[in-house]
């Protein structure tokens, strides 16, 4: 891009321009006073040139408004140039002979009281003016919707940063004219002008540039005083003819010279003719600027040029001169030394106070520079800025280096060469400002917005962003610093950092790729220092501007910080609806401490106040609605449940009536379908008339500071007309993506009725970060439609909120649509009446054990007007509920179960149960485990039809003891008995906790005896356990009776469904008692137990069978001995033969190629074990062949055996025998003692022939676990 045609290059074109510095007589202001201007006022227009030289009359830019407003109120305006010589202009040379021209050229008219440097405290008056009058035209644009993402990105630069800016960064360059390190601001000519009325002129002119009048920089020495001098004469045309003042010119021109005398009148006389008057004086007044630019100033600006350049080529240009200038630099400025030490001291001040007069080299070069830039020949000032900043460099001058740094920086930028070496001198000028101190501030904060145009011209926006944000933070040391040397109490941040943060948020959004985070970061940076320069306006605007950054992301505490801040200031600005609408966003700030919290919602609280009125706000988040605790409860058949029941799946309950209703091919109608307006609504709910709809929601507050929620209620609307128009309404459709707000009917249209229904009104208060269960009701009055539309409420009474129902939704297609919609369901049908059934279970449990047997009574109630015929039930287990007989209700239970109470007991079908269903129709709270039993049954081989019979039982629970009182075959045709030489069976009454025992008996099929044996007392198929007394219990259960053989039945068909291999041989059932813990001791047969163990089958056939019997659990004191554990093992012949049975113990697993291995893996292994209770009570096993098991990894056995490490014994048919073993423990653990085999050879008799497949065999020992503990 030409560096001419981008906004910098116009900027330097425009502000970097010679000074012509005006003299006036109050007579002369008096004059352009009667016209509302003053001198320069009335001259300035024309000071600016589109071609200031060419061979057509040159052309004025276009005047702003109020200067063209205030020619138009002149009367006449003229220039008379008596020698009537044309206004030609010559071409432009400066240190070459090659002429160029230049394309545009303007003056500064400034007056010779404002050359002068500003101080801080008045140039920031003068600039805030700018700022204040964009903050009053930044008001209307605060009232509509905040800029969005799209908007910004595509708007242009020019659009993106306001107009003002760019004025503001104007007024700030020019509060650093006429400093004493720069020329360019020096004044290169004076015009004095003298009015006509004045007495004589000619002194006038004499004594208006006298040295009292003149600035302090020129008399300083720091400016020139020998500058260039035009006088102008001004005449009103009012006060008198022209020829007094044509001869005061004539006077003029021969006491001050012929060219720079000139004459302008002004204030057209009476006699002329309105317009035309006025506007034939305009082009003399751009004639005499031009006559000033052409013939005056820039002849004046080239000859100083090739003056200046001359005498640098003399003294500083050669290698000679170089040398000279770095060896004995100043030694020709120093005036002539004297004698005595006073005149030393007195010359040593003089070359420190006058170190860089208008007289020295160093000046003389920087005029010439700055000269030249002025005149555009960049190439010329950028050999003398760099000629210069090598002595200032040297001398140390850091201001004065930095300065000459900045104007080379802006060279290159107009050569367009060597970016890199623009960047550098710009920084270089930067920093070193910054090094120098306050002094410099002002300065680097000018050097800084150049630079960072400069790399906004060659688009790079992110560098430029980075320099504006370095310039703001030298602003704010600035202001800081400032405030502390002056001992003042006001610290805020300046002005100018906000306008430069606000710039450099703009050049982030400019980037490649546009740095939003950033951008909204640096306005929020900015908005915080209008504010505090008491700049609302322009700090919403910041604020309003990045809200766009933060809606979409997670970043909830600035989020929070623009809201209130951008809400705040718009409630100090008047605007209450807008600020209430941002502090909305931010009064549930749940993450914000108590402090901050209490801050949000007073503000909140005062605004709403300020309003003078209520209104409603659409999803008011205090406090916040938990939509998926929305349960709607009405008056059906689950109104009655409780509440675990209500919240129950519904597909649970349609499960359960698919069997009750009859299908849709048998009933064509119902009751729905009758009605031809209701089938629309054969998908809604049904309530009645007179009874209320509950609507239950939890309200949640989300901060920490108590709030007073009251009037809350229901948002209704209930139609007695069931036409289409109604039915449109009923069900509310939105398309993806809108919001529901938007589809709903106001909020003012669900006005209570009383005439057709009731709503209930609550009033609560909730606590810091409280949670509560409201229940709502609404009570129809008459027949028609309900609709739920939503909930509202009244927060601290100030403002009301409100809030749709989001039900359930079901996708669905259109034709013609893409994207799923919603429908959002809450009608509910209103009817006249319907029957009203409760039900209730009397005492029903809380806890209960697995096999707890009992008697429940179901009550059945109708509270309304409509009779209930066809009662059914269906009951989800059958397993484990089963109704029971209406002439059961008034027996006692479980005395009812006695034999001898006579009642007439109706035959239960043992027709199999099909299905099982997944959902409960009563719960306990808690099921805890109770007996575990099974049994290993095997064929006695002596007798017929009789079975050996090992129970084994298992209580699993932790505290509970169990009483065994019965144990019942299923079939009146086995009997149990206990066996000849063991009756341990009717000897156990009690199982306590965690306890596992073992029992023997025998079962006989009395099917295939005589008559006589099964009528004897000893063969019956129930077994009653003895008491602790000796006796057995009472009188046992009759277990063909309702309900246990219902339950048995169930109990059948389940586990059959899960058994494998042979089944169907006979079933068992324990009957138990439970003592302790849930149950009193005092009255055992309150509760009952029943334990069903169905398709038991016998094991393959075995010769013998064995266990071991001894202590479970051993206490021995290991510090002193061993222990020493004695044991027994029994066996059993169950065969017509006698067997040779030989035992062998040993303290290692045996070798892979004996025929007889451990079973357990770790049972030749010390130390504790996981051991599994189902061991414990595992079927006798028949496994034959070869058990392999993997060597051990010590070779020490905790463990061994002692006394004998094989015994021998005999057996006779269907005896048993004790072999006692001892077993020698080393340390603590639990212990499988199974190490040891059982060989046996069976030996022929004469009762047969022996099989030879069982005529030999062994087995490895069953598992039996000891547990050793150590003695304290």
């Amino acid at each position: 891009m030409d560096p001419l045609r981008s906004y910098l290059g116009r900027l330097l074109l425009e502000e970097i321009t010679p000074v012509v510095m005006v003299l006036t007589t109050p007579l002369a202001e008096a004059a352009c006073r009667k016209s509302g201007l003053s001198v320069v006022d009335m001259l300035s227009p024309f000071s600016l040139f589109k071609k200031i030289d060419g061979d057509s009359p040159p052309r004025c830019s276009p005047l702003p408004i109020i200067v063209c407003v205030t020619l138009v109120a002149f009367h006449s305006i003229g220039f008379c140039d008596l020698m009537g010589n044309p206004l030609y202009a010559v071409p432009v040379r400066t240190a070459s002979d090659q002429p160029y021209r230049l394309q545009m050229f303007k003056i500064r008219m400034v007056y010779a009281s404002d050359v002068r440097k500003q101080d801080y405290e008045v140039a920031d008056q003068r600039i805030k003016p700018v700022v204040s009058e964009a903050n009053e035209s930044a008001l209307p644009d605060l009232l509509s919707d905040p800029p969005q993402l799209e908007d910004v990105l595509s708007k242009p630069e020019a659009e993106l940063c306001p107009l003002w800016i760019k004025k503001f960064n104007r007024a700030l360059m020019r509060t650093l004219s006429f400093s004493e390190h720069e020329t360019f601001d020096h004044p290169v000519a004076c015009l004095l002008v003298v009015s006509s009325k004045d007495n004589e002129p000619i002194s006038k002119f004499v004594d208006l540039f006298n040295t009292n009048q003149l600035p302090s920089l020129l008399n300083e020495g720091i400016m020139d005083p020998q500058i260039l001098k035009h006088y102008l004469i001004l005449h009103d045309q009012q006060d008198g003819p022209q020829e007094i003042a044509m001869n005061i010119l004539a006077e003029m021109k021969s006491t001050l010279g012929l060219n720079d005398c000139k004459l302008l009148c002004i204030n057209s006389s009476t006699e002329a003719d309105g317009a035309d008057a006025e506007n034939s004086w305009l082009p003399y007044i751009k004639d005499f600027m031009q006559d000033l630019a052409s013939n005056h100033i820039i002849p004046y600006m080239e000859q100083k040029i090739r003056v200046l350049n001359q005498q640098v080529a003399t003294t500083r240009k050669g290698f000679r001169n170089q040398i000279k200038n770095l060896w004995w630099r100043k030694r020709d400025d120093v005036p002539e030394a004297a004698n005595g030490p006073m005149q030393v001291f007195a010359v040593t001040l003089f070359f420190f106070f006058n170190r860089y007069t208008f007289t020295s080299i160093e000046s003389q070069i920087r005029v010439l520079g700055d000269y030249a830039f002025m005149l555009r020949d960049y190439e010329l000032a950028l050999s003398n800025y760099r000629l210069l900043s090598t002595d200032y460099k040297l001398d140390k001058a850091w201001k004065r280096f930095a300065g000459v740094q900045e104007m080379s920086g802006l060279c290159y930028f107009m050569l367009d060469q060597s970016r890199k070496d623009a960047e550098y001198c710009m920084d270089s000028a930067f920093s070193t400002y910054l090094r120098i101190g306050s002094s410099g501030k002002r300065n680097a904060t000018r050097c800084g917005i150049w630079w960072a145009e400069m790399l906004k011209t060659r688009g790079q926006y992110r560098e430029a962003s980075s320099v504006y944000y370095r310039v703001s933070n030298e602003e704010e040391f600035l202001v800081y610093y400032t405030t502390l040397m002056e001992f003042s109490n006001v610290q805020e941040p300046s002005l100018h950092s906000a306008v430069l943060l606000e710039q450099a948020a703009c050049c982030y959004v400019l980037s490649k790729p546009p740095m939003l985070r950033k951008y909204g970061f640096h306005l929020v940076l900015a908005g915080n220092s209008y504010y505090i320069s008491d700049q609302k306006q322009h700090a919403v605007r910041a604020y309003r501007n990045a809200l766009f950054v933060y809606k979409q992301h997670p970043w909830s505490y600035i989020n929070d910080h623009v809201h209130f801040n951008v809400g705040r200031w718009y409630g100090v600005l008047g605007i209450f609806d807008v600020a209430i609408k941002h502090l909305l966003e931010v009064i549930a700030c749940s993450h914000q401490s108590l402090t901050t919290q209490s801050m949000f919602l007073n503000d909140f609280f005062h605004f709403v106040q300020s309003m003078g009125k209520k209104f409603d706000v659409y999803k008011l988040q205090l406090p916040v609605i938990n939509m998926p605790s929305l349960r709607v409860i009405y008056e059906d058949h689950r109104t009655y449940a409780s509440d675990a029941d209500v919240n129950v799946s519904e597909s649970i309950w349609q499960e359960l009536e698919e069997e009750m209703i009859p299908s849709s091919s048998i009933v064509r109608t119902n009751w729905l379908e009758k009605s031809p307006d209701l089938r629309k609504y054969k998908d809604s709910c049904v309530c009645v008339v007179g009874e209320a709809v509950k609507v239950r929601i939890e309200l949640r507050n989300p901060l920490q500071i108590p709030v007073a929620v009251s009037c809350i209620s229901l948002i209704c609307q209930l139609s007695t007309s069931l036409d289409a128009s109604s039915a449109v309404n009923s069900v509310l459709t939105t398309g993806a993506g809108e919001d529901i707000a938007n589809t709903k009917p106001a909020i003012s249209t669900f006005e209570d009725d009383g005439n057709n229904f009731t709503v209930s009104k609550l009033d609560i208060v909730l606590g810091g970060s409280e949670t509560k269960s409201v229940q709502l009701e609404v009570t129809p009055k008459v027949e028609g439609i309900l609709k739920l539309h939503g909930i509202r409420w009244t927060l601290s009474d100030l403002l009301v909120g409100y809030q749709y129902f989001e039900f359930d939704t079901k996708r669905k297609t259109k034709k013609g649509k893409k994207g799923p919609r919603r429908t959002l369901s809450n009608t509910l049908i209103v009817i006249k009446g319907l029957p009203k059934l409760t039900g209730c279970i009397d005492h029903l449990p809380t806890n209960a054990f697995a096999g707890d047997l009992r008697l429940l009574k179901l009550n059945l109630r109708n509270q309304s007007e409509y009779a209930v015929k066809n009662i059914k039930m269906k009951l989800s287990h059958p397993r484990f509920v089963i109704p029971g007989d209406l002439s059961e209700v008034d027996f006692e239970f479980p005395q009812c179960l006695r034999k001898h109470v006579q009642s007439e007991i109706s035959t239960v079908s043992t027709k199999r149960t099909q299905g099982d269903a997944k959902g409960l129709l009563f719960t306990f709270s808690q099921v805890f485990p109770s007996l575990n039993v099974s049994f290993a049954i095997r064929m006695c081989s002596s007798r017929l039809k009789e079975y050996i019979v090992r129970m084994d039982i298992l209580n699993r629970t932790p505290s509970e003891s169990f009483i065994l009182h019965q144990l019942s075959c299923n079939d009146s045709k086995w009997a149990i008995s206990s066996l000849p030489l063991c009756d341990s069976i009717r000897s156990i009454e009690t199982v306590s906790a965690n306890q596992s025992v073992s029992c023997f008996f025998k079962i006989k099929d009395l099917g295939t005896n005589s008559c006589k044996e099964a009528e004897n007392s000893s063969c019956r198929s129930d077994m009653l356990f003895l008491s602790r007394e000796g006796n057995s219990n009472t009188e046992g259960f009759d277990v063909s009776q309702s309900p246990i053989t219902n339950f048995h039945y169930q109990e059948r068909y389940q586990q059959g469904r899960l058994a494998k291999g042979p089944r169907d041989l006979l079933d068992f059932i324990l009957i138990s008692k439970a003592v302790g813990g849930n149950y009193s001791k005092s009255d055992p047969d309150v509760q009952l137990l029943s334990h069903h163990v169905c398709h038991c089958s016998a094991i393959d056939q075995s010769p013998i069978w064995w266990f071991m019997e001894g202590p479970r659990t051993v206490t021995h004191d290991f510090s002193k001995s061993y222990c020493e554990a004695n044991i027994q093992l029994v066996i059993h012949n169950s065969v017509q033969h006698n067997i040779s049975a030989r035992v062998v113990t040993y303290d290692s697993v045996p070798d892979k190629s004996q025929t007889v291995n451990l079973q357990d893996s770790n049972s030749n292994q010390g130390g504790w074990y996981d051991v599994s209770l189902e061991n414990d009570i595992k079927a006798i096993s028949t496994a034959k062949g070869t058990h392999y098991q993997k060597q051990p990894s010590e070779s020490i056995s905790p463990f061994v055996w002692c006394s004998l490490s094989s015994a021998q014994v005999d057996l006779k048919p269907d005896t048993s025998t004790k072999v006692p073993l001892k077993v020698c423990i080393f340390m603590p653990g639990t212990y499988n003692l199974s190490n040891y085999q059982l060989q046996w050879k069976v030996h022929s008799s004469e009762v047969g022939q022996v099989d030879e497949n069982q005529r030999s065999g062994g087995g490895q020992g069953h598992p039996f676990y000891v547990t050793v503990l150590q003695d304290a």
